[in-house]
């Protein structure tokens, strides 16, 4: 009985092994696909919220406007960007391409992920979490879209042109520059997994919606703080961040209590 027990263990280890090399080959197959086409992932990604003529810049003028500010609406940037070390640029382009290949494989990788867990739910469960990996991944690729277009031009616009004296020219190593886009873009990501996280939450009755309530002046706090650590020392830029952040904290509220009114209504049927 022992060994059965041991054994049925190793063949659950040996499919969260194959689900993991699943997810894994998705993963480098669409870095290929972005390492071969590195002008339009480097030219026309990466360093396109260096272009003057970002259309961001734009559109958070007039948002900086409308809340009082005249920011973003004088975009020149002087600054280079150098590689300093002999693989420099070549560990660049791999890791670039690796971490687009996880953006785009990440409806995927979470449907690896749900076909390993969900043989342990049961089968209500697996009916209500059916648009799991669909509502997972749109909000994952809109967070990765607001960082690119917002958080990414945000930082760049203050950190490429803050100087604390003119002796000093801004010249960006190409891994800082790569790493600031890249954590933008992939914080801002998870951050949007915030509905999700609070249904689960709410499901195994870890969350309610008082709780939520309750607490909202700390997670008003914690939301300045996270946009105060994803964009530059600047009150509209942190202002434009943490509105989509407030926002998807109320609709977290709404959807922990439409959750909370389901179980309810399960309960009361016979």
């Amino acid at each position: 009985m022992q060994q059965e027990k041991e054994m049925s263990f190793i063949d659950h280890l040996e499919e969260l092994r194959w689900h993991i090399i699943r997810a894994t080959i998705a993963i480098f197959s669409a870095a290929l696909i972005a390492f071969i086409g590195k002008d339009i992932l480097f030219d026309t990604l990466i360093f396109g919220p260096t272009k003057s003529d970002f259309f961001t810049y734009d559109l958070l003028c007039r948002a900086s406007s409308l809340l009082g500010f005249d920011s973003f609406c004088n975009t020149a940037f002087e600054f280079e960007i150098q590689s300093r070390t002999m693989a420099g640029q070549f560990s660049a382009h791999i890791w670039t391409s690796i971490t687009f290949g996880f953006v785009i494989a990440f409806p995927y990788v979470l449907y690896e992920f749900w076909k390993f867990i969900s043989p342990g739910l049961y089968a209500s469960e697996r009916k209500n979490s059916r648009g799991f990996i669909v509502v997972s991944s749109l909000l994952f690729f809109i967070g990765v879209l607001f960082g690119y277009f917002v958080v990414c031009p945000l930082s760049i616009n203050f950190l490429g042109t803050y100087s604390v004296a003119n002796q000093v020219h801004n010249d960006f190593d190409l891994n800082s520059y790569i790493g600031l886009v890249r954590a933008s873009v992939l914080a801002s990501g998870f951050i949007f997994e915030l509905p999700i996280i609070i249904f689960y939450l709410t499901k195994v009755g870890l969350v309610t919606p008082e709780f939520l309530k309750r607490n909202r002046k700390y997670a008003l706090v914690i939301v300045l703080i996270i946009a105060a650590v994803i964009t530059p020392p600047d009150v509209a830029s942190q202002i434009i961040v943490a509105i989509p952040v407030v926002i998807l904290y109320q609709v977290s509220i709404l959807i922990s209590r439409i959750v909370l009114k389901r179980q309810k209504q399960k309960s009361k049927t016979p």
